[in-house]
């Protein structure tokens, strides 16, 4: 990804989970409706790569099933993610990812909110403010480097 210096050089790698999902007959009819949950949002984004290391935001454990939060009849779904270190210069960028993830991915009539969970990031006010201003992720999302970027990182999740 081009990144040449790390501002984590040693993250904590975790095993990842292994997970299977249990079909249901309803799941391959088209006439019944099929609401979406945290643990799809959480398969749609726990594969997405780390901008600074071949990892994923799941081994990372950036990214964790428990911090997502979704109300398929309000069309909300909130993330909650951490990152490695409390001073993470990619904390911004990794929320781009997730978002542009959760964009292509989920219907348009989810609104999505993408935090830094409370007491992680020195500037978690600043990171939450950036991730959820349209404008702000409209003007990232023009940016071609920027968007190489998070297509690279979205490469793997796909």
């Amino acid at each position: 990804m081009n990144i040449t210096q790390k501002v984590n050089d040693a993250p904590l790698v975790y095993e990842i989970e292994t997970r299977l999902r249990q079909a249901h007959n309803n799941d391959f009819d088209d006439s019944v409706g099929d609401p979406i949950d945290a643990d799809e949002v959480y398969d749609l984004i726990r594969n997405i790569n780390d901008p600074e290391h071949p990892l994923t935001l799941e081994q990372l454990h950036v990214a964790n099933r428990e911090h997502i939060f979704v109300d398929d009849g309000a069309s909300r779904v909130r993330i909650e993610f951490t990152p490695t270190i409390p001073h993470c210069s990619m904390a911004t960028l990794i929320g781009l990812c997730i978002r542009v993830r959760l964009l292509r991915s989920l219907p348009e009539r989810f609104k999505v909110d993408i935090r830094v969970r409370d007491g992680t990031h020195q500037s978690e006010a600043d990171v939450n403010k950036q991730l959820n201003d349209k404008e702000r992720v409209a003007a990232a999302l023009e940016n071609t480097y920027l968007l190489d970027v998070v297509d690279q990182c979205l490469a793997s999740a796909a």
